[in-house]
Order: C-alpha cells, then sequence, then structure tokens
C-alpha cells in the first residue's frame, strides 16, 4: 500500500482487517458503547509473523478472525504482551489451544509481567525484551522495546517498527472515545485523551520522563491500545500537551471516582492556579477566576474585601473595574477579616459561608437581597485572614464536596492575588505621596519650583503651536518680611507665610498654578487670560493680603504684598519670561510697595 493513506485508513471497513502501513495490520474489535476500545495489531512477516496485544476474551475471536483475512495464524511466531491486564492477555490461553500453533511461538513481554501472566498457567513460552538488548530482529524487520517504566506498570514498554516509524504505544496516547474512529481525526481529540492519562498515569514527571525517549524516534505514525492512531502533527502537538498534563488524579477522587468528574476537577483547579501566574492586572485576574466559577456555579460577580498595613479598608469590585478604592467593609461581613483560621474552620463546615447580602450596586438594587458565598482569604503562612472574596450567585444552590474543594483551591489564589494588589495599591499611594512631596511646597502646599518648570515646559510648547492659548504670571513678594522675622522669630514668619498661601490658593482656579519661588516670594500662572484679567486677579490677591488677620504679638498689624506681572511671548524662553515678571516686581516695591506693576511690552 502507499506509505500511511490517512484517508484510506479512516475510510476503511473496520469489520476486516485494515492496513495501516507496510505490511502493518490494524486487527483490533470495534464494541459499540465501549470507552475503552481495544487495538490489536499484526505485523506480517512471512513465518516470523507479530501480534502485538492480542486481546482479551470478549475481543480474540474478532482479531483471530482479521489475522486469518492476511496470514493463516500458524505464521506467527511472537506475541508481543506490553503489560499483563486481561484486555491483552487473557486471550493467551486460548491461543496456545488453537491448532496448527507454531511450537517455536513465544509471548515477548517484560520480566515483570511474566510474573503476572504466568498465573493463567500458560505454556507459551516467554522472550523477556530487557534479556535480548530490548530488540527483536525478525530477519530483516527489526523491532526496538521503549521502556517506559510505570505506565502504566513498573514493567510497561512501547515496540517501534523501524521499517515503517509505527509505535506501537500501548496505553500511552490511549483514549477514552465516546465517539470512535480509527484514526484522530483532529486536535480535539486529546479530549479524549486526557481523562485516561490523568486518572491511568501516575504523574506529570513520569509521563515525560518516557516521552522524551519517544521523541527520539524516527516516528511516522503511534498506534496506541486503546483509542485513536495518531499521525502527521498531530503527534508533536499530543505529545506536548502530555507533557503538561497533571496525571494521578485519583488522588482528588474523595468517594466519587468518576474519570470524566474528576479530570473536569483537575483541570479547572490546574486553570486556577495558571491564572494568577498568567495575568498581572487585578481585573484580568478576577474576569478569568470568575469564568473558571461559572463551569461550576451560578456566579453573577466577585468582590473583596480588605485592609491596608495602616488598616485602612479596601474594596475591590466590577463596579469600581476592580480597582481599589477606601469603602467600610458590610456589617454582615464585620468578623471575617482577621479571623482565626482555626476558629473558622471549627464554627464551618466548608472553606465558604452561604448567606444572604444585599445586592449591588445599592443605589441601583436598592433593598434586594441575594445569596452569596463569603469565603475568608487565609495566608499561606499564618492563621488569620487578611481578606475577603464574596461570590454573588444568580440563585439558591446545594453546596457539593467539588464545590467545596474548588472554592478551598481559589481562596488561596484568591488570597494571593489579593495580597499582590494591596501591595500595588500601598506602592501607589507611596509613589504618589513622594510625588506630591516633590513637587510640593512643605510649608505652604504650593507647588515647587521644579513642579514650576516641569509643567511650564510643556504650556510653553503648547502655546508656541497655538497663540490663542496665552499664559501669564504674577510674581509677589511680600512686604517687609525681614521685619517680622527679625522682630517676632522664625516661627511667626513661617505663619505669616503660610496664611499669604492659603490666601493665593483661595483668590485663583483649580487650573491656575501657585508656586512658592522662593522665601518670601511667590509666582501665579494663568492660562488663557488677558493681561487685564491678570492684573485683575494679583489686585485681587494684593487685597485680600491686606485682610489677613495676624494673631499673638502680630495682632493689628497689616501684610502688603508687591506684584509684577507679565505676558508671556511667543517663543520666549522661561528664563526670559520669569526675568521679565522679575522686573516689573523691582519696579513695583521701588515705587512704594503694595502695588501691582504690569510693565508695557
Amino acid at each position: 500500500m502507499e506509505q500511511f493513506d490517512i484517508q484510506k485508513i479512516s475510510s476503511a471497513d473496520i469489520d476486516h482487517a485494515v492496513e495501516i502501513g507496510e505490511k502493518v495490520w490494524w486487527v483490533g474489535r470495534y464494541m459499540p458503547d465501549d470507552l475503552f476500545q481495544c487495538n490489536a495489531y499484526l505485523i506480517e512477516h512471512g513465518d516470523q509473523s507479530v501480534l502485538i496485544d492480542p486481546g482479551g476474551h470478549l475481543t480474540f475471536e474478532h482479531v483471530r478472525r482479521k489475522v486469518e483475512e492476511v496470514v493463516p495464524f500458524s505464521s506467527i511466531r511472537y506475541f508481543i504482551c506490553h503489560h499483563q491486564d486481561p484486555d491483552i492477555t487473557a486471550s493467551l490461553k486460548i491461543i496456545e489451544k488453537i491448532p496448527g500453533l507454531r511450537p517455536d511461538a513465544v509471548v515477548v513481554t517484560h520480566w515483570r509481567a511474566r510474573e503476572l501472566i504466568k498465573h493463567y498457567a500458560i505454556k507459551l513460552p516467554f522472550r523477556e525484551v530487557e534479556e535480548h538488548h530490548w530488540q527483536l530482529d525478525m530477519g530483516g524487520r527489526l523491532l526496538l522495546f521503549v521502556f517506559t517504566p510505570y505506565l502504566h506498570f513498573p514493567g510497561a514498554f512501547c515496540t517501534f517498527d523501524v521499517t515503517t516509524g509505527i509505535l506501537f504505544s500501548s496505553d500511552i496516547f490511549g483514549g477514552m472515545t465516546h465517539e470512535w474512529s480509527l484514526v484522530a481525526r483532529d486536535e480535539s481529540y486529546f479530549e479524549d485523551i486526557r481523562p485516561f492519562h490523568e486518572h491511568y498515569m501516575p504523574s506529570r514527571e513520569i509521563l515525560s520522563h518516557s516521552l522524551m525517549k519517544i521523541e527520539e524516534l524516527p516516528l511516522k505514525l503511534i498506534a496506541p491500545q486503546h483509542g485513536s492512531i495518531l499521525h502527521g502533527g498531530l503527534i508533536s502537538f499530543i505529545i506536548g500537551k502530555l507533557k503538561q498534563l497533571d496525571c494521578g488524579i485519583f488522588a482528588l477522587a474523595g468517594d466519587n471516582t468518576d474519570i470524566r468528574r474528576l479530570s473536569f476537577l483537575n483541570k479547572t483547579l490546574k486553570d486556577i492556579t495558571n491564572t494568577v501566574i498568567i495575568y498581572r492586572d487585578f481585573r484580568d485576574i478576577a474576569n478569568a477566576l470568575l469564568e473558571i466559577l461559572r463551569r461550576t456555579l451560578p456566579a453573577t460577580s466577585i468582590e473583596f474585601h480588605t485592609k491596608t498595613l495602616e488598616g485602612e479598608p479596601l474594596y475591590l469590585a466590577p463596579e469600581t473595574r476592580y480597582r481599589s478604592v477606601v469603602e467600610s467593609l458590610p456589617e454582615e461581613l464585620s468578623g471575617v477579616l482577621g479571623a482565626d483560621r482555626a476558629a473558622w474552620y471549627a464554627g464551618n463546615a466548608a472553606s465558604y459561608k452561604k448567606m444572604s447580602l444585599q445586592a449591588r450596586p445599592v443605589q441601583v438594587r436598592g433593598d434586594i437581597r441575594e445569596w452569596c458565598l463569603l469565603i475568608p482569604l487565609f495566608p499561606l503562612e499564618g492563621g488569620r485572614a487578611e481578606a475577603a472574596a464574596v461570590i454573588r450567585l444568580a440563585h439558591d444552590i446545594k453546596m457539593t464536596e467539588d464545590v467545596d474543594r474548588l472554592l478551598g483551591q481559589m481562596s488561596g489564589t484568591f488570597a494571593i492575588a489579593v495580597e499582590r494588589e494591596t501591595f500595588y495599591h500601598m506602592l501607589d499611594f507611596e509613589r504618589c505621596k513622594f510625588y506630591e512631596q516633590s513637587i510640593r511646597d512643605s510649608l505652604t502646599g504650593l507647588y515647587s519650583r521644579f513642579y514650576m518648570e516641569e509643567t511650564l515646559k510643556r504650556l510653553m510648547h503648547a502655546q508656541d503651536r497655538n497663540e490663542k492659548y496665552g499664559i501669564s504670571m504674577s510674581m509677589f513678594d511680600l512686604d517687609h518680611f525681614k521685619r517680622i522675622n527679625d522682630t517676632h522669630g522664625h516661627a511667626a514668619g513661617d505663619e505669616v507665610i503660610k496664611k499669604v498661601a492659603a490666601t493665593i490658593t483661595g483668590s485663583i482656579r483649580a487650573s491656575d498654578i501657585a508656586v512658592r519661588y522662593g522665601g518670601e516670594e511667590f509666582a501665579v500662572f494663568l492660562m488663557g487670560n488677558s493681561a487685564e484679567e491678570c492684573v485683575t486677579v494679583a489686585e485681587k490677591i494684593r487685597n485680600k493680603v491686606k485682610e489677613i488677620a495676624l494673631d499673638g504679638p502680630m495682632s493689628g498689624k497689616t501684610l502688603s504684598v508687591s506684584a509684577g506681572v507679565a505676558m508671556r511671548r511667543r517663543n520666549e524662553s522661561l528664563a526670559d519670561f520669569l526675568r521679565r515678571a522679575d522686573k516689573a516686581l523691582y519696579h513695583a516695591k521701588a515705587s512704594g510697595r503694595d502695588r501691582v506693576v504690569m510693565l508695557e511690552d
């Protein structure tokens, strides 16, 4: 036949032997409504022919009939049994009674399987693979044996036909199929392979160890004992997926060992863990976990409550796009933050508590209440809950062992995510605080010269592109300030400075920029005003400063300021702009103080 005509193999009549490679035949039996289809294979090689995994009592009659469509049964010298299970070996007792069975026929297997197969009390001799250098020379055709221990038993192995590049993989790559086909159709076949390997293979590490050996072979086809034949790009795809698969899921079983259920639960738990690894943004984590929850629960939303190190309550929810906001904990949840782990589990039968809470957002939903699941989020180390998750439900539900396991696993993921988000909130807060400290004068709260220079660069650039975008500056100097310091001390001087700064802030718009320019000097920048309007604002500030009420020894005294006003010219440098305002201020002080001066251009 043409080597690996996949279309021809796929459309073949499986009631007869099907050639899948050069003188390699599928001779298994299709059993309707059986998830565990068993495949047997024949390598046709004259009187040295090989029957691989001959089968059990349910299948062997069909296997024998199909073998004899190709060769006389007496042509078979080697019966390869990859392990000792009855779906492979139960037929051996039947085989040795077949009339004409050649006297030199042998069972090829591993010694560990031999020790169990011999309990069928068969008379066929054994040929142990490990005693013959892990190969079988059939005279012009070579078979190599690949040791795959613990998949699924200590003596498991696979058989590789060097001539065709076909790997007879035994249980590896096997599938549990609702709709069986001889050849796997596409990548979706992995979902049939997944549950078989998750419950049949002991661990991902053991499976990966053997997969790496298999990858070294020049594979053309993989013919497993169960499920469907793999070909082409499916081989590397399936190997890659299997390397990432968590196995040994019966450890999750509890009292229920349904394989599909365990596979679903295992995949869900893995997805939960991966979510926190894959995503950085808390909103993405919360939304991904919500979608995972919806596989099992009628969840409508997830929200979180926690506290900062300073004890400030934080709330993260869909309505805030999971940005942390300060909001007190609802009264019903007041005891959960700080709850002791041991005390929680002593008072609650599960990792969660079902309760009724007011629906959110309150302003839209009013007094409506809805079912929720409350989950305290305990840290990996330490015994007290530092956060809580609230899962809101579309309707009441009956809780199960699987849901408890799911929420218990998810609580650890939630705890990591919330702790990380709280840390980022603290960093942002500290960053803002330090930034504010860098751009604000510590005494007055006005902007610093650093902020003035950085901001004016951007504003001046905008004005240079649009002449209608005006920028004006008023530079103020507190008159006779040295006398205040000399007479009443620097503490009194600082109080005066703060009062003048507060007066300036209260006299301008939020969009205007007030700067502490020097010791007793202040600058105010207005955007989009005319020269006359700038002078008016400066006069307003001058008059309000005179109204400042002073306390203590300075009670009854009046303050005054002098001001110089300048309008920036297009393409004028900041230094020249400041110089002109300072020159106007000099004229104001030189002409008697307590006045506003704007020099003509």
